[in-house]
Order: structure tokens, then C-alpha cells, then sequence
């Protein structure tokens, strides 16, 4: 089997780096399956460089379509007008996206009218959020994909509420047959693997390494925040982001905050307080530092105190690494990290930060566990599959 790996935004490739270590070992290991790396071109990172690559320890795409910049729908056109002619001569025998980028629905959408088999990982995901496009994305691909790998119970009960299943297909799902590599009863097409984000992040937590800040505004271990914002919802309204700021600034009890500031982030945040030094004079335990290296970045993480963040995936990290997480979003497709981590979501009105800030502060913050199959193999099940299903 020839697999055909797709990335467009650098969260992706997080999530591809366990894929491509799980396919070279089946390969070392005598099994019939190889990979190819496209690269969308979808966002432009210039931390992106091969120093990500080696990070992560994974080749450099086979190609790079750069397909960047645009409104929603150039994006989408320009990707699969690009991947259509990639694909139409060098044809694959499955097309795998992850997550819930334009790439991701793109590329599904070619694979398929192509005729080519499709497998989404990390499906089955829903904030039932419609103004999110990735919302849209998750759904479209979804409905597409021949093979839907799962990363929680909860994704699957999505998939099958929406008609995951066969027409064909009668049986209640408690009576279908149980996948040999988990041992869960699950439709065709489901498959529940676990969170291939988290195989990444188990798999190099030996290998995080403290960034430049560290010793710069000299931190110590469980005594800072780390910051993160980048949705719409939180830095494009001027007086949104002054009220969230003040919030945090006025009831972190002076703690250090180190903020790796997003790029859509920057451009609002430096126009309401002037440039790096004037926001340092004027909060002097808010350090701003450009966006970080996965393992720079997520050695901040495991050794904070807490994290206040709009990511869905470093949800599910601090998760995994026990770190309370504070969500300033009014929904989110990763509902685990709350039912049963670290995380709790507190909406976008800048009013409920302080309360969860004081609960933090008290010491009242839930312990969280850590969701069945978060246990670094997720990748190595798809690749399981994989050749089961190409025998």
C-alpha cells in the first residue's frame, strides 16, 4: 500500500510525524506499506524551517503545492486545483488527511472524485460550531472518507449519529464485531485508535529542551502561565482583547505569564500598547517571546503552573502532562480533555477569567486523568489496519 500523507498547517504535521514513524517501523518490520508527504502550502511558518523537520524527526515533503494566502474558497480552489495535478501523476493507493484544515477537506475532495480511497484521522471531532470553517471541513471530510480513525468514544457516537454506516448496514452497532486491535464494537468505517497529537508529544517529552525566556526572565518549574491566543473570537476586536488582557494581567497575583504571540495576535495587541519594550515597562511579568519550537514550546507547558489558551490541541496536551487548562472559547471538539482532563471551558466574555483564576489560585483546580488510548500507539493501530486492509 502507498499512502499519500497530507499537511497543510504546522499542527498537521505534529500529528503526520507518529504516521510516518508507525509506517517505517512496519516497514523495517517486513510489512508492504511506504508514504509519500505533500505539503498544501497552506500556511506559511517560518519556524517551519528544517530545523521543525528535524525536531520532529521527519523527511522533508516530497513536495510542497504552495497554495497559500487567500480568502476561504481560493485557498480551497487553489488546493485542489494543485492537488489534482499531483495526484493525477502520482497516483496512490489511499489519500490520508488528519485534523480539520482547508487541506483536509481539499485534498478528500479530489482523492474521491479521483477514485481514490480516503482515511481521516482525528475524526469524528464536532464542536457543533458551524461559523468555525473547520467545522465545516471536519464534516464535509467525514462524510467523504472511507476510513474513519477516532481518537475518543465520543467521536465515534458523532460519527455514528450522522450516519457513518453502510446503507446496507442494519445491525445495532453493540452487535457489530469487535475491532481486533482495540477491542471496541465499533461500525465499518470507525475505527477508535486514540490521539496520534499525543504519540508525537510522549514520544520526544524526553527530548523537550528550555527555550532562550527560561533563564532570560529566570522561571521556575509550576511558578508561570503560559499564554496562547490566535481565534478571531478573542484578538480581532480591539476592546475584546483589552478587557481579556486586563482580566488576566489583574488576577495572575503577579505570577510570570510568558505569551508566544501568535502573528493575527501581534498585529491588534502591539496597536493597543505599543511595541515589545512599552508593553514590558508597563507589565512586567508579561514576557512576549516569538511563537516557539514543539519541543521548546511544550517544555514551557509541561513545567507550568497552568495555561491559558483557544487551542484545541494544546488542550490535549497539558491533558495528558496534568496541567490545568483554562479555555477561552465558547465551545470546543474536544470535550474529553474536560469530562475527564485538565481543561475547563470558560467562555469568550472576559468576565468569567476571574473566577477561574481564583479557583486556580486556591488550589481547586480538578486533578483530570487521561483518555482511553492517549497511550502513544495510536499511530501504530492505523498502521495496523492499514495493512489488514490492503492484504
Amino acid at each position: 500500500m502507498l499512502v499519500t500523507l497530507i499537511a497543510g498547517a504546522r499542527p498537521n504535521f505534529v500529528k503526520i510525524a507518529a504516521l510516518v514513524h508507525a509506517i517505517e517501523a512496519a516497514r523495517a518490520d517486513g510489512k508492504d506499506i511506504d508514504y509519500r508527504l505533500v505539503h498544501t502550502g497552506q500556511h506559511y511558518d517560518k519556524n517551519m524551517s528544517d530545523t521543525f523537520f528535524e525536531e520532529l524527526r521527519i523527511p522533508r515533503p516530497d513536495i510542497n503545492l504552495g497554495c497559500g494566502g487567500g480568502t476561504q474558497a481560493e485557498q480551497t480552489a487553489a488546493i485542489m486545483v494543485a492537488f489534482e495535478q499531483y495526484l493525477t501523476t502520482h497516483p496512490t493507493d489511499l489519500v490520508m488527511v488528519v485534523g480539520d484544515v482547508t487541506s483536509t477537506m481539499a485534498c478528500s475532495i479530489v482523492a474521491k472524485k479521483l477514485g481514490t480511497r480516503v482515511a481521516h484521522v482525528e475524526a469524528g471531532i464536532r464542536s457543533w460550531d458551524l461559523t468555525m470553517p473547520e467545522e465545516i471541513n471536519r464534516m464535509v471530510t467525514d462524510s467523504l472518507a472511507d476510513y474513519l480513525f477516532t481518537t475518543s468514544e465520543v467521536a465515534n457516537r458523532n460519527l455514528l449519529r450522522q450516519g457513518a454506516l453502510p446503507a446496507s448496514f442494519e445491525d445495532d452497532p453493540v452487535t457489530m464485531p469487535e475491532d481486533k486491535y482495540t477491542g471496541r464494537y465499533v461500525a465499518p468505517r470507525i475505527y477508535h485508535v486514540g490521539n496520534v497529537m499525543i504519540d508525537t508529544l510522549l514520544a520526544n517529552r524526553k527530548r523537550f529542551r528550555k527555550p532562550e525566556v527560561w533563564d532570560r526572565v529566570h522561571l521556575y518549574e509550576k511558578q508561570y502561565l503560559v499564554m496562547t491566543m490566535h481565534r478571531p473570537a478573542n484578538v480581532d476586536e480591539q476592546l475584546h482583547l483589552r478587557l481579556i488582557m486586563e482580566q488576566i494581567l489583574t488576577n495572575v497575583q503577579d505570577m510570570p505569564i510568558v505569551f508566544p504571540i501568535h502573528p493575527r495576535t501581534a498585529k491588534l495587541f502591539y496597536t493597543l500598547w505599543g511595541d515589545q519594550s512599552e508593553v514590558e515597562r508597563r507589565f512586567p511579568h508579561l514576557h512576549i517571546v516569538e511563537p516557539l519550537g514543539y519541543l521548546e514550546f511544550n517544555y514551557l507547558v509541561e513545567r507550568a503552573f497552568a495555561v491559558i489558551t483557544d487551542s484545541g490541541g494544546i488542550t490535549e496536551e497539558t491533558t495528558v502532562m496534568g496541567v490545568p487548562c483554562i479555555t477561552l472559547r465558547d465551545n470546543t471538539e474536544r470535550p474529553e480533555t474536560i469530562t475527564e482532563g485538565t481543561n475547563e471551558l470558560i467562555g469568550t466574555d472576559p468576565r468569567a477569567i476571574s473566577p477561574a483564576l481564583v479557583k486556580l489560585f486556591a488550589g481547586k483546580w480538578k486533578k483530570g486523568g487521561i483518555p482511553d488510548l492517549w497511550d502513544g500507539h495510536a499511530a501504530d493501530r492505523i498502521v495496523k489496519h492499514l495493512v489488514r486492509l490492503s492484504s
